[in-house]
């Protein structure tokens, strides 16, 4: 385990080209939060070195999972998540998965538009994902039954799946691949731990165990109260973690050191 403390640009500098397996960050969302007062220099420059110096560390192989959302200003949302995820794909990640965190709710409902109760949780990665450990959580409607599925041909006519035509007589599993929309809900611990965006445990395990394997290294470059960092930690997985509040870094040092004794 590694924490740092410092600007994430900086302190990734110090790290080696290709020494990151897997990366799962929530970075700032526009300018909702000012984390006291210590986010001044959010702006395209900054998320862009950002991204460009996540490419660098990432292993072939690997994956950045970046879990944001929009402001709204002026009565109409940023769109800066659509533009970090493009910009990531002009550094040379792949766009894998667009991946949607659905909430169990939303503290202020809107009048004039639907209530927004998601993030974004772009999949980026470096060549073909080394890891792939796709959960399978999702019951299956089919359960029991035997295999089956069509494809339509342009003239209309079907035949079966090319994915199911050798599991003949097999019957469906009880559960299947899970989606990659996730209803996980919202961290309730935030003013327990001083912090005002604390990540849920649970979406930061499942990534971890999507896009990594025991003993990879896992990076958050936006450390905040340490919740990657302790799942990381009880997964098996080395962990390095950047910060630049002093404040939240000691909540998170405190955090996953109470989860690696």
């Amino acid at each position: 385990m590694q924490l740092m403390l410092g600007d994430c640009v900086e302190r990734m500098g110090e790290l080696a080209d290709r020494s990151i397996d897997l990366t799962v960050t929530s970075p700032p969302y526009d300018n909702l939060r000012t984390y006291n007062g210590s986010l001044t220099d959010w702006t395209p420059e900054k998320w862009q070195a950002v991204i460009r110096e996540l490419y660098r560390v990432t292993k072939d192989g690997g994956v950045v999972v970046w879990i944001v959302g929009d402001a709204t200003i002026k009565g109409s949302e940023t769109g800066t998540s659509f533009r970090q995820a493009l910009y990531a794909m002009d550094v040379g990640f792949r766009l894998h998965d667009t991946m949607i965190w659905a909430k169990d709710g939303a503290p202020y409902p809107t009048p004039v538009r639907y209530t927004q109760a998601h993030e974004y949780m772009f999949v980026w990665s470096k060549g073909a994902p080394r890891a792939t450990n796709i959960i399978a959580d999702k019951p299956n409607k089919w359960a029991g039954d035997n295999v089956h599925g069509t494809d339509r041909a342009a003239d209309g006519s079907t035949k079966p799946k090319a994915a199911v035509r050798n599991k003949t007589g097999r019957t469906v599993k009880q559960f299947g691949s899970r989606l990659n929309y996730w209803l996980v809900p919202t961290e309730k611990r935030s003013r327990l731990f001083g912090h005002p965006a604390m990540f849920p445990e649970a979406l930061a395990r499942d990534h971890i165990l999507s896009w990594s394997n025991e003993g990879d290294t896992v990076l958050d470059p936006f450390l905040g109260s340490g919740t990657t960092g302790k799942m990381a930690i009880l997964e098996g997985r080395r962990f390095i973690g950047i910060e630049r509040d002093e404040g939240y870094f000691k909540i998170a040092r405190k955090h996953i050191e109470e989860a690696s004794q």
